[in-house]
């Protein structure tokens, strides 16, 4: 692929960066409800299907379970779904969260990262994603809203490789990304429609000439059966992540990693972090 020339930088808030990657995406199917800090980006891409700038089925429910169950159907119904959410909407989804795993639903979700209550706080940590950490999704954390915007590109293309088919979480910092202004450097729609392709769903509910069973009730003889080969996808995913990444660095310049390290050569000690913990991380560092 050919190294993109054409970019537009505008300032943008981590949710509106996201809710950007999501209208270039253009979705078959986004099922969503509103909660603080997520919700203005619903609201933005609410727009962009009302002004007729996507052609994505917009379901409207009414609550966040509602909401993955829906991704879930449609995604089993061999349709690209997106969708988004924070802290106490992502505990409520959790048994949906399993679903979409172990089903291999190649759903892509953006958490703008909240804590969960008690006390009441709208404001950002992670325990809503580290809470949904063993359900079988991938995460990738944002430092930076343009990280957040690339993250979601690439996720599409990581969720829907046939050697994944695992569903993807983009973490974004509440309020310290999803609200604040930023320069993103977006790309031209054809470059990124182009980059992740057409989704061709391997399993399809509405295919009736190949029907399939879906979710079914499974004994321990045949539990495992399904586990085993969603771990085994988990472990492809670290080499898909990586190849992801390569083409992404090739098309923008902008390299991404499982890690990234900085300034660890002489180190004595290391910070590891998430987020945009990092950005503080690596100014403090510089002036130590």
């Amino acid at each position: 692929m050919k190294s993109v020339t054409k970019k537009t930088k505008i300032a943008l808030t981590g949710n509106d960066a996201v809710a950007e990657a999501m209208r270039q995406i253009n979705p078959d199917v986004v099922a969503a409800y509103p909660i603080t800090p997520q919700t203005e980006l619903m609201h933005k891409f609410a727009d962009y299907v009302a002004d007729g700038d996507v052609k994505t089925e917009f379901v409207l429910v009414e609550s966040e379970h509602s909401a993955m169950s829906a991704a879930v159907g449609a995604s089993a119904s061999g349709s690209r779904v997106v969708t988004a959410t924070s802290a106490n909407g992502l505990a409520l989804m959790s048994e949906l969260l399993y679903n979409a795993a172990t089903t291999r639903c190649p759903i892509v979700m953006a958490d703008v990262n909240r804590a969960l209550s008690a006390p009441i706080n709208i404001h950002c940590d992670h325990s809503d994603s580290m809470g949904a950490r063993d359900a079988g999704w991938i995460h990738l954390h944002s430092e930076t809203s343009q990280e957040a915007y690339d993250n979601m590109v690439q996720a599409v293309r990581i969720a829907e490789d046939k050697r994944v088919l695992l569903p993807v979480m983009v973490c974004l910092d509440g309020f310290i990304l999803s609200h604040t202004l930023e320069p993103v450097e977006i790309l031209e729609d054809t470059t990124v429609r182009d980059f992740i392709g057409e989704f061709r769903p391997v399993h399809n509910l509405l295919d009736t000439a190949n029907p399939i069973t879906f979710g079914p009730l499974d004994f321990h003889d045949f539990y495992f059966e399904h586990k085993i080969p969603q771990i085994e996808a988990m472990k492809r995913a670290l080499g898909v992540i990586d190849e992801v990444a390569a083409e992404f660095e090739k098309m923008t310049g902008r390299k991404y990693s499982h890690v990234e390290t900085y300034r660890t050569g002489d180190a004595e000690r290391v910070v590891v972090a998430l987020g945009s913990t990092c950005g503080t991380a690596k100014v403090v560092v510089d002036e130590l």
